[in-house]
């Protein structure tokens, strides 16, 4: 298993996360409100101070009705074997 896996999976999931919110104009608070869950939560996820933990996971997804865990296992693998969380396309 690739060393950095752990953490890529979890930049995916605020990736995921930031962009849901921005999909359906939810702020931190309202999204706090629905999922049952601090909004300083939401705001360390999307800043990379703290992995959220599955049931935060399960909550987020339950009030934004889409799934934020990546399918890291789906990754492309690189020249070492190891799976590389692709890049999203540069705007």
């Amino acid at each position: 298993m690739d060393d950095h896996r752990p953490a890529q999976v979890g930049q995916a999931i605020a990736r995921a996360l930031s962009e849901a919110m921005e999909r359906q104009s939810l702020s931190a608070n309202a999204l706090a409100a629905a999922a049952g869950i601090n909004r300083q939560v939401i705001a360390n996820v999307l800043a990379g101070k703290a992995w959220p933990d599955l049931l935060t996971v399960a909550s987020l997804e339950a009030a934004l009705g889409e799934m934020l865990w990546p399918r890291h296992i789906d990754w492309p693998v690189d020249e070492n074997g190891a799976r590389q969380q692709p890049l999203p396309p540069q705007k």
